[in-house]
Formats: C-alpha cells, sequence, structure tokens
C-alpha cells in the first residue's frame, strides 16, 4: 500500500447483538464484555502497528451503549430525583468503562427499569472509540505525537475528537444523539474519557481511588493533616477505612508504613483515605485561583460523586472577625469569571440545607460548641470569590463597595466556582471557609501573625470537613441528591 493512501476497508472486532435485559447486573455485564472485547481489539491492532508496519486497513472499536424507550406518561414514583425521564420517548448514552462505574450503573439502570417498567438494550453504539482512550489502562503502551510515526495515526484509528466532547447535556443546549435520540446520562463515553485521562494527569492518581466524597483545599498543611488522620484510621479497625492513597498510586493498608516523598509533585495533588464502598474521602489540594477550582470540578464530576465541600482559607471582611474564624456560606458573589460562559452570573446558586446542616453539625461536634456559642468562631454570610490575588492593591471604593453591597463576610478564590460548578454538574456542594487574614482591617497574610487561635483552628478544619463529609455519608442518598438541582427535563442517570 502507498504510503499516502488511505485504507479503503474498515475492519471491526465481532460484537452481539443488541439484547434487552430487565436485570441491571447482567445489563453491566454485558456492557463489561463489549468494553473489553473493544479495547483489546484496537490494543492489540496498535500494538502490531507500533512495530512499524504500516496497517492494511483502518481499525474501528465502537463504545457499548445503554438505550431505552418509554411510551407512557403514566406517573411514576418521583420520589428520587433521578432514575426516570419526564416524557415518553428513546434516550441512550454511550458508556466507558463499566467496571469503574458498576455500581453507579447498576444503581441507575435498575431505577430506569423499576420506574419505567421497561427492559434497558445493551450493544455496541455507533461512536468510534478513540485509540488513545482505549489503551489508557495499559503502561507499557504509549501513543506518540501526531508526525512521529512513518504514517498519520489519524488514517488507520479513530482519535479523539473535540467536536464531540462536550459539556452540552449538563448546560442545558438542547442536546439530542446523533440517532435523535435524547441523552441518557449526562456525559457521554468520549466525555469521560477525557476527564479521566486529565484528572491522571493533574492528580497523580487514577480514577480507581477517588470516593464519593470529596474535600478541596487550597492550603498545604491540610495535606499533613490528611496524612495523619488517615493512618490513625488505618490503625483502628472499627473505622471502616481501608486503605489510604497518596500521590503516585502509593497505597498503604495501615498507619505504620510509610510513604516516600514525591519527587515530582502534580498540579492538584490528592489522597484517597478509601472504604470498601467508595464512601471514603478524597482531598484535592487545589491550589490557589478559580481556574484550578474549575479544572479539578470539571473532571471530578465525570465520577458522580454525592458531594464537594470546599475547606479554604479566606480574607475575613468584617472587623468583628478574628483570624481562624469560621465561615460558613450560604451565598456567593460570583467575580470568578471562569464559568461565565458556562452558567450565567445570573443564576443563583442556592445553598444546599443537608451540606449546610452537615458542615453546622460538624463544627458542633469537633469544637464541643452548640447553639449560640458557635456564633463565637464561626460566621454564615456570602462568600465572594474573585480572580485577582491582589485585588487589596487596586482602587478599593469599587471592590469594597460590591463587597459590601453582597453582604460578603469572606473572599477567596475558589468556593464560588467549586459551588458553581457543583451547581452545574448536579454534584451537592457547600463551603467552609477558615479566615487567614483581614487585609481591610490591616491584617495581611503574614509570617508570624498567626495566633494560638488561629493555629489551633486549622487544626480542627480539615476533621470539620471530614466529619461533615461523614455526616452526609449515613443519610439517605434521596435526600443529598434532591431536586434542587435538577432542571425542567433531566437525564435519568444521575
Amino acid at each position: 500500500m502507498n504510503q499516502n493512501s488511505v485504507p479503503l476497508t474498515i475492519q471491526t472486532p465481532p460484537a452481539p447483538d443488541a439484547e434487552l435485559f430487565s436485570d441491571a447486573a447482567a445489563a453491566v455485564d454485558r456492557l463489561e464484555e463489549l468494553y473489553r472485547s473493544a479495547t483489546r481489539y484496537l490494543t492489540e491492532r496498535f500494538s502490531e502497528a507500533a512495530t512499524g508496519a504500516v496497517p492494511h486497513a483502518r481499525h474501528r472499536a465502537f463504545y457499548p451503549e445503554i438505550r431505552v424507550r418509554t411510551t407512557s406518561f403514566a406517573a411514576m414514583d418521583s420520589r428520587l430525583s433521578f432514575g426516570h425521564v419526564s416524557k415518553p420517548g428513546s434516550y441512550s448514552t454511550t458508556i466507558t468503562r463499566p467496571d469503574l462505574f458498576r455500581n453507579y450503573l447498576i444503581q441507575q439502570i435498575t431505577q430506569i427499569i423499576r420506574n419505567h417498567g421497561v427492559s434497558v438494550s445493551i450493544g455496541p453504539s455507533e461512536v468510534p472509540m478513540p485509540v488513545h482512550f482505549a489503551v489508557a489502562n495499559d503502561e507499557s503502551i504509549t501513543i506518540p505525537q501526531e508526525g512521529a510515526m512513518d504514517y498519520p495515526l489519524r488514517d488507520y484509528f479513530d482519535v479523539p475528537d473535540l467536536a464531540t466532547t462536550h459539556d452540552n447535556i449538563v448546560n442545558g443546549s438542547g442536546y439530542l444523539n446523533e440517532d435523535g435520540s435524547g441523552p441518557l446520562a449526562p456525559f457521554t463515553a468520549q466525555r469521560v474519557d477525557y476527564s479521566l485521562a486529565r484528572l491522571s494527569h493533574y492528580t497523580a492518581t487514577d480514577a480507581t481511588h477517588f470516593q464519593n466524597h470529596v474535600l478541596f483545599t487550597n492550603y498545604q498543611f491540610y495535606v499533613s493533616e490528611f496524612e495523619a488522620y488517615a493512618r490513625a484510621q488505618l490503625d483502628d479497625p472499627n473505622s471502616g477505612y481501608t486503605s489510604f492513597v497518596s500521590t503516585g498510586n502509593v497505597e498503604i493498608f495501615d498507619g505504620q508504613t510509610p510513604i516516600a516523598p514525591t519527587t515530582k509533585m502534580p498540579q492538584m495533588p490528592t489522597y484517597h483515605l478509601k472504604r470498601a464502598d467508595g464512601s471514603g474521602v478524597t482531598l484535592v489540594n487545589i491550589g490557589v485561583g478559580p481556574s484550578n477550582a474549575k479544572t479539578a470540578t470539571d473532571h471530578i464530576a465525570v465520577l458522580r460523586p454525592h458531594a464537594w465541600i470546599m475547606v479554604g482559607h479566606c480574607a475575613g471582611l468584617r472587623n468583628s472577625q478574628r483570624l481562624g474564624d469560621f465561615v460558613l456560606a450560604h451565598a456567593y458573589l460570583r467575580e470568578d469569571h471562569v464559568l461565565d460562559a458556562d452558567l450565567p452570573v445570573w443564576v443563583p446558586i442556592p445553598a444546599l440545607a443537608e451540606i449546610q446542616t452537615s458542615l453546622e453539625g460538624a463544627v458542633a461536634d469537633i469544637t464541643q460548641l452548640e447553639g449560640y456559642e458557635l456564633k463565637r468562631i464561626m460566621r454564615t454570610g456570602t462568600v465572594a470569590t474573585i480572580d485577582n490575588r491582589n485585588w487589596e492593591l487596586r482602587d478599593q471604593s469599587g471592590p469594597v463597595q460590591r463587597l459590601s453591597q453582597s453582604r460578603a463576610v469572606a473572599l477567596d478564590m475558589e468556593s464560588a466556582t467549586i459551588a458553581a460548578n457543583g451547581f452545574r454538574f448536579r454534584v451537592p456542594y457547600g463551603t467552609l471557609l477558615c479566615v487567614s487574614d483581614k487585609p481591610l482591617h490591616g491584617e495581611l497574610k503574614l509570617p508570624g501573625m498567626a495566633s494560638d487561635f488561629y493555629t489551633s483552628q486549622v487544626a480542627r478544619h480539615l476533621l470539620i470537613g471530614i466529619r461533615a463529609m461523614e455526616r452526609l455519608r449515613e443519610m439517605p442518598i434521596e435526600r443529598i441528591h434532591s431536586r434542587k438541582l435538577r432542571s425542567f427535563e433531566e437525564t435519568a442517570f444521575l
């Protein structure tokens, strides 16, 4: 074959025809079978091509899909905010990594079957799987950059296409699949694969380690506290925690095993205190800034966590606050701007009662303060999030007036971004901050300014975040994933 010619034939792996399933576990078994067959085929064909021989055909495999058709407007059990569609029709979604999402898929499919009294169809889709994503789980294979091989890779294999990797479903853009069916899930397989690859890059831990409860922080001190807490839990046989995963996928199963320092830290170091059912806690140090906050939440969202909470540092804006006081956000002033194109600033980002009560209860649990006494160390109010770390150096008349008009009590660079993306992705969200400086009152973030009170509060802050997650873990799933985050017409899958 001439090196400049394009192969005329397309070769695909054999796959069974679509089949109806009324048992969710069996349906996911078939999804796993189809996915393994597709990835194995592409991996083998690419391995052969990587030896230097130009392929004699174009090799293509397809994502598996779930398809369901409902025909009635009959009322169904809608106490859950998910598991049903709003009107009759055909709905479908492509699936990737069914092994990783097995429990989630069984839960979602079970609700569809139960609520609508229909079977689900499982079969290969018509959406090609990019070879980059097919070989992602084989560490021995690396896809070279375009031009590094003796022939154009995209002539012989499908490659990622950003034109079909988007957030149109969660953004409510009226997205329909190419065959006219409505979306069954909030993300397509390509979008999920894209984020799984990004997560590995940014966090240096595999997606399999992420837990259903995610804490975000902008302060490295919390990482040390998290590891210390994790070690104590692993040495407690009654804690329910099974292992601790550090950056680089280093996993320990007891509190005594040392972890070698990481020589090259990722952009967002991430740590996981795991439970067997995935209900543990993940901590992500996103660093400073709304761009990092958006990047982290854009990708973690595809894992469909039950909640994420920001536990970081902030500037206190009220003279009555002290360094070390806590701020429980019940509203957000969004001046971060990174989500303006996806979620207009006129969209309200409401406080979620389940998260708020869990956070307030966790503060009471850890500090042993209740009721009116809690007001001595915690304020509830508006948190302003901006995109300029050195906002104090500008003319303060404009910013200060806006902050005062919004009734803001604290200012940071991440919280509103995390909350807004939680709202956009239907992931329950919350914020509990710790006051680290008061720039409007002459207390800047400088060395030596921390008081004993501040130091003790910081040490307790992470414990409060973990305790809040433990409270949420004890809640029924329908309470956490309420209808407050659902729009007029939602995907059936959470």
